[in-house]
């Protein structure tokens, strides 16, 4: 435990569904600190009663993060410990603490995070997908609209795959929502992870869309799902204002520069859009067009 005057922070993952997954470090913070902050004091009860800890229970849910922050920092400025659990999983990912965070980093409180469990991290792990780079969502919007913005921005994004949670009641619909927007992605989702009756389910919206019904009570547990578009469904070309030549052209005239040093000028601004090998095929068709 920190030594100095002032208490500490601790950010500690909590088991995502099988009790024994609770890492001895992070059963040992618990243990220790003098208040655990909760996103559900009911539900950490459950927990902290398996791993034999008895410890002061404060609740930290959305809805008083913010008048409780104050609250935990006068009590880690006066030396006391605090850890910080959510429901499940690691704290902050699409769950409350991110606040309490921010305030503590202000008043100069040494934040420690206790790894573990992850949903998300989970999902992707056994995915399969391509995880170069990821993306992830949080909860994905209710609203049809909204969806499908957030879909075409993700269209246009770097990344191919993406995390995000579904609450069991919407998953049918959200599922619906893929198919009926012809999304050309492969599916997996994980329901109940890391607890005796988990299932996957994979293949194409439809094809997830058959599993889940086959399943039947599909509408109970958490999932936490893994997305990856199709190469030929992500928007790869580049929209642009004004054409290569343009710009080539009023650098040349502007600075009066080669062909050549346009080309770099171009590449050098921040504005730019265009890629080197498009700047120069640029140069060679202004040149062909009026010589030189």
């Amino acid at each position: 435990m920190d030594e100095n005057s002032r208490g500490c922070l601790y950010i500690v993952a909590t088991p995502i569904g099988n009790s024994r997954d609770m890492s001895p470090r992070g059963r040992q913070i618990l243990s220790e600190v003098d208040i655990i902050a909760a996103e559900d004091t009911r539900r950490s009860m459950v927990l902290l009663n398996k791993l034999e800890i008895k410890n002061k229970l404060v609740s930290n849910h959305k809805f008083n993060e913010y008048g409780k922050a104050k609250y935990f920092i006068n009590e880690m400025l006066s030396g006391k410990s605090v850890a910080v659990i959510s429901d499940a999983g690691t704290p902050c990912i699409s769950d409350p603490g991110n606040e309490l965070i921010k305030a503590a980093v202000e008043a100069g409180i040494k934040v420690v995070g206790i790894p573990g469990c992850c949903a998300a991290v989970t999902a992707l792990s056994i995915s399969g997908f391509d995880l170069s780079s990821f993306v992830f969502c949080g909860f994905f919007p209710r609203e049809n609209a909204e969806r499908r913005k957030l879909l075409e921005k993700l269209r246009r994004g770097d990344s191919r795959t993406f995390a995000l949670y579904e609450s069991p009641k919407r998953i049918m619909e959200l599922v619906d929502f893929f198919i009926d927007a012809g999304a050309k992605c492969r599916l997996c989702l994980c329901n109940d992870l890391t607890k005796l009756h988990e299932m996957c389910f994979r293949g194409s919206p439809a094809q997830v869309k058959e599993q889940l019904l086959a399943k039947g009570n599909y509408d109970k547990g958490e999932y936490a799902v893994v997305m990856e578009l199709e190469e030929d469904y992500i928007f790869n070309k580049v929209e642009h204002t004004v054409s290569a030549e343009a710009m080539l052209v009023d650098a040349m005239v502007s600075g009066g520069l080669t062909s050549k040093e346009a080309v770099a000028a171009v590449l050098a601004d921040e504005n730019n859009s265009y890629s080197k090998n498009e700047l120069k095929a640029a140069a060679l068709n202004l040149k062909r067009l009026f010589g030189g």
